[in-house]
């Protein structure tokens, strides 16, 4: 991320010793010239490409798993980088959490030379409407967020896609168990009309197929940036439900907080919300609303129990590279921490594969043994009947 030879003449003849003087300059410009194209040739970046939602309003989520990939870039190129001192790249593009233009970015990036993966951002749209295309492309497509079950669950095989990342079929029923845990029997779901919305209903039919309780009364249906959020919460309350399962974006997340304001104190309910909320500035704009209700979020990991030596060697370089004091500045944490993560085990398969092929990279992921990260340890994160990295204890 030397060549070196002594040639030594000895009892030559005057007639050799002389052609041997005419041919040592040229032999040594011709391994002076070559020294120098070598390491130009193997200190040529490996790109990584990164399609995230930056010019999304209010979100943090972009920055953040940008911010994972810098700090793993920057540990893996002072580490001597991949392929025998090969630095590794990033290259970023927007999409603006529109699908059309995720698919565009795809695109723009398989064309990119020695570019031998794409991070993907926060929202399951966008990357459910890319399975397609990285398949055509064969462009190897790493999940740092989205948590929709068809991002990993397809029918292409081999698989492009790889996650270390939430799954809906074990984040619906953690939020359904935590509502139990609260006391709720019977509970209602907010989900969007979208593919991860769709991903969870179906999540938690499967749960209820399986467990009797908490019993889901009803499941309503919200549009993507719709601003009265508070009517379908009310259908839930009317329906009997003692807690609601909340599956939502920061946009959504927030509105509906700010309109519990006009609620009694009695049509309050617990709310067990998906970790779409953490992708942007909930908190700041949900107003003092927010710190009354009881208000759960579900994650994979923290930063403040992450194993004390990692974390404090990635906080250090966070402190130098991005001005980050200290674990309560980092935003949006889960996608800080997962795309670190699998940056790491991106460079580990780079080097099995021996080369920038992806289609040698993709194999090369399935290989990629006992690492230990930010976000845990993996025996190993990845194989040919899995590619979630992250699994249900």
């Amino acid at each position: 991320m030397n060549l070196s030879k002594t040639l030594r003449i000895k009892d030559a003849p005057v007639e050799e010793t002389i052609m041997l003087r005419h041919k040592i300059p040229i032999i040594f410009l011709c391994l002076t010239f070559f020294s120098a194209i070598v390491p130009a040739q193997e200190n040529k970046p490996v790109y990584v490409g990164f399609d995230g939602e930056f010019s999304l309003l209010n979100s943090t989520s972009a920055q953040s798993i940008e911010r994972g990939i810098r700090i793993a870039l920057d540990e893996i190129n002072e580490a001597g980088g991949v392929l025998n001192g090969r630095p590794m790249k990033l290259l970023t593009r927007d999409n603006r959490s529109v699908p059309a233009r995720g698919r565009d970015n795809i695109r723009r990036f398989a064309k990119e030379e020695d570019l031998v993966a794409v991070v993907g951002g926060r929202f399951s749209p966008v990357l459910l409407d890319e399975i397609d295309l990285v398949h055509e492309l064969g462009i190897v497509l790493l999940d740092a967020w989205g948590s929709a079950d068809g991002i990993t669950e397809h029918d292409y095989r081999p698989s492009y896609t790889f996650r270390l990342s939430l799954r809906d079929r074990y984040a619906m029923p953690a939020m359904l168990r935590h509502a139990q845990k609260k006391g709720a029997k019977r509970v209602g779901i907010m989900v969007p009309n979208t593919g991860w919305g769709r991903s969870n209903a179906k999540a938690a039919q499967r749960y209820q197929e399986r467990e009797s309780a908490p019993k889901i009364l009803k499941l309503v249906w919200y549009n993507w940036g719709e601003k009265e959020m508070l009517r379908h919460y009310r259908i839930l309350l009317s329906a009997g439900a003692d807690a609601v399962i909340l599956v939502a974006n920061d946009i959504e997340g927030s509105r509906l907080v700010h309109q519990l304001a006009a609620v009694d104190n009695d049509e309050i309910l617990p709310i067990i919300s998906h970790w779409g909320v953490t992708g942007g500035k909930m908190v700041e704009k949900s107003g003092a609303t927010l710190h009354k209700l009881d208000f759960s979020v579900v994650q994979t990991f923290s930063l403040f129990t992450a194993d004390p030596q990692i974390r404090d060697r990635v906080m250090s370089r966070a402190r130098r590279l991005l001005a980050i004091q200290g674990i309560e500045d980092v935003e949006s944490p889960v996608g800080f921490g997962h795309a670190y993560d699998l940056i790491h085990i991106l460079a580990r398969a780079v080097n099995i594969a021996g080369t920038t092929n992806r289609a040698k990279v993709r194999d090369a992921l399935e290989q990629v043994r006992d690492y230990q990260g930010l976000t845990g340890s993996y025996a190993r994160p990845f194989t040919p009947e899995s590619h979630d990295a992250l699994k249900q204890k």
